[in-house]
């Protein structure tokens, strides 16, 4: 992969924070929300993810030594959202042979793991979801470093080990405490009091950390430069592993302890045989633009590329506001009925991809739209065998709607040769299972609640049960557009299945609302997935084309309330997205959030108007 080259790297960039973890913290590299330049961009969720990414790029790394660097660092400052125990979803444009690849890092289910895992064996009834969260259950084979090592073998300059460094410096030195990172360990603290190991890393003396404090993470630090050294074989079955599995086995509990999470099923040999799989994206063309997503295990191209192919059939940017939005919101109804009843692990049901991302499908959807007036939920799912046939008004079905991720980060990277890497991870919701590894630094995952513990509709097959090795479906949308052959876009959200919406919001707000990007970003956001009522942010409702929607027969609501726990408030806001605009001539636009999770960092390695 080459040699080290940080001698090279600009002191300006390097993240040098210092301080133990209550003392005042070193100031972080200021970086806004938007950023314009050249040879090289990234656009993550904190400054010093940022200014890895940056730093990479600087010492001459491709997108996928960056993407490794910012992934990584973010598993420091980000750390209930994404780490070495999640995983993830990445897309990659490979400038030299102008395709895109993808590579599916989803966790998988332990081999022990049957259709019956979330179900109390005592009543053969589900567990509660808060329940079935923090505990070892839930916990799947993290596919993040296996990512990782994938994406530098095939497009990578630097050693593993390089990529790491700057991830290590940040969690050595510290980093400052800020407002949101505060907040979310408010949302976590009653269970992260549960363990040992979380508490005394999020928790330091029994108490929130203060904003403005430095946060340490030694732990961490010495477990990447272990990868560093040993390879990805340190987690994927060597010493690293094994402490995983026996956190996940031998809850390390903190005394006092109120809860009695259950162990989980993971062994050491399901991470030795975990693997990141290459496969090829979703493809669709949108007026001109070629959108390419995630396939399966990801539901986000399929129901992304089938959102955009209703869409296709309607000239959105002739209508008036509240039209455009009404067509937008049912045409989400209607994909979010396909991807639950089609979409799962492909190597475990029959995904019929090609056709929910046929044009002629998409027209089949397109023409149960009312102009006049928003469809009862849950609507039915379509025939994708049928493909423009099949256009008869279906009655709302007896469907229970999925539970999802909520929490995940995206981050977007381009460097100086025109590689592009749109790359979603997670360790699915905030603060995962709520279980850090002793003496490693990281929480697990609790992706295996994404399954559907039992069935979404009686005598209906559901492609989302547990089973032996498989990949629970996600809703992550990591996404590349491409026009006249080049990279235009790339863009992503975290958000659970609000991510679908999110991406689709910002293409349709940029290619047929005629936004900017970060106008895009910024505009007040609303998801619709097949409920009666769509969720939507406070500065949605006043747009003053709403109250048309109401007389449509839109119906809104919003979401302030932890879904672990009713009694914790948390930020109205869906998604937080991070994107790339290719200006030409080698100039990119940079745009992540103003407001949203406290506000997002972009960067370029040669800013210029």
């Amino acid at each position: 992969m080459g040699t080290s080259r940080f001698a090279v790297v600009s002191a300006a960039v390097a993240v040098t924070l210092l301080g133990s973890s209550l003392t005042p913290a070193a100031a972080a590299p200021v970086l806004g929300p938007v950023a314009v330049g050249s040879g090289g961009a990234v656009v993550s969720d904190t400054p010093e993810s940022t200014a890895a990414g940056l730093r990479i790029l600087r010492a001459g790394g491709t997108a996928a030594d960056a993407a490794v660097a910012v992934a990584a660092t973010l598993g420091v400052t980000d750390p209930y959202v994404a780490g070495l125990g999640g995983g993830g979803y990445l897309v990659y444009y490979d400038a030299r042979t102008r395709s895109v690849h993808t590579i599916d890092g989803r966790e998988t289910a332990p081999a022990a793991a049957g259709a019956d895992l979330f179900l109390d064996p005592a009543t053969g009834q589900p567990l509660a979801f808060p329940a079935a969260v923090t505990s070892g259950l839930s916990v799947g084979v993290p596919g993040m470093l296996a990512t990782w090592q994938q994406a530098l073998a095939r497009w990578g300059r630097f050693r593993l080990a390089d990529d790491l460094r700057p991830a290590v410096d940040v969690a050595e030195r510290g980093f400052r405490v800020t407002e949101t990172l505060r907040e979310q360990t408010r949302q976590n603290a009653a269970r992260f009091a549960q363990f040992s190991s979380t508490s005394a890393l999020f928790l330091p003396g029994g108490q929130l950390p203060e904003v403005g404090t430095t946060l340490r993470n030694p732990d961490l630090a010495a477990t990447y430069r272990q990868i560093g050294r040993e390879g990805i074989t340190a987690l994927y079955g060597g010493p690293i592993g094994a402490d995983v599995v026996r956190t996940v086995h031998e809850l390390p509990l903190a005394p006092g302890a109120t809860l009695r999470p259950r162990p989980g099923l993971m062994q050491l040999r399901d991470l030795a045989t975990y693997r990141a799989l290459p496969v090829a994206p979703t493809h669709v063309n949108y007026r001109g633009y070629d959108v390419y997503g995630m396939v399966p295990s990801s539901s986000g191209g399929s129901t992304v590329g089938e959102s955009l192919n209703i869409l296709g059939n309607f000239a959105l940017g002739e209508m008036s506001r509240a039209q455009a939005l009404h067509h937008y919101l049912e045409a989400t109804r209607l994909a979010f009925a396909d991807r639950n009843r089609y979409v799962g692990d492909p190597a475990y049901t029959d995904v019929p991809l090609a056709g929910l991302l046929s044009p002629g499908f998409g027209r089949q959807r397109a023409c149960l739209i009312d102009p006049a007036h928003a469809l009862t939920s849950p609507v039915a799912p379509g025939d994708p065998a049928a493909g423009a046939g099949g256009c008869t008004p279906a009655g709302p079905v007896q469907a229970r709607q999925p539970d999802g991720e909520t929490h995940t980060n995206h981050f977007v990277v381009t460097n100086r040769w025109g590689n592009v890497a749109s790359y979603t991870n997670t360790i699915e919701q905030l603060g995962g299972s709520g279980i850090v590894v002793p003496h490693r630094g990281f929480l697990l995952n609790n992706e295996l609640t994404d399954f559907d513990f039992t069935p979404l509709q009686p005598g209906v097959p559901d492609p989302n049960l547990p089973a032996a090795g498989k990949r629970p479906r996600s809703s992550m949308s990591p996404t590349i557009v491409l026009r006249d052959g080049r990279p235009w876009l790339a863009l992503g959200s975290p958000g659970g299945a609000t991510i679908i919406t999110t991406v689709l919001q910002v293409l349709v707000n940029r290619i047929d609302f005629g936004m900017t990007l970060p106008q895009a970003i910024a505009a007040p956001r609303a998801s619709q997935r097949n409920s009666t009522t769509t969720q939507a942010e406070p500065g949605f409702l006043a747009d003053p084309a709403v109250p048309e929607l109401q007389r449509l027969g839109q119906r809104f609501t919003v979401n302030t309330t932890s879904p672990l726990d009713p009694s914790i408030t948390i930020p109205p806001d869906i998604g937080v997205a991070a994107g790339l605009e290719f200006l030409g001539h080698g100039k990119v636009l940079a745009a992540g959030e103003p407001v949203r999770r406290g506000g997002t960092s972009a960067g370029v390695v040669v800013p210029r108007g």
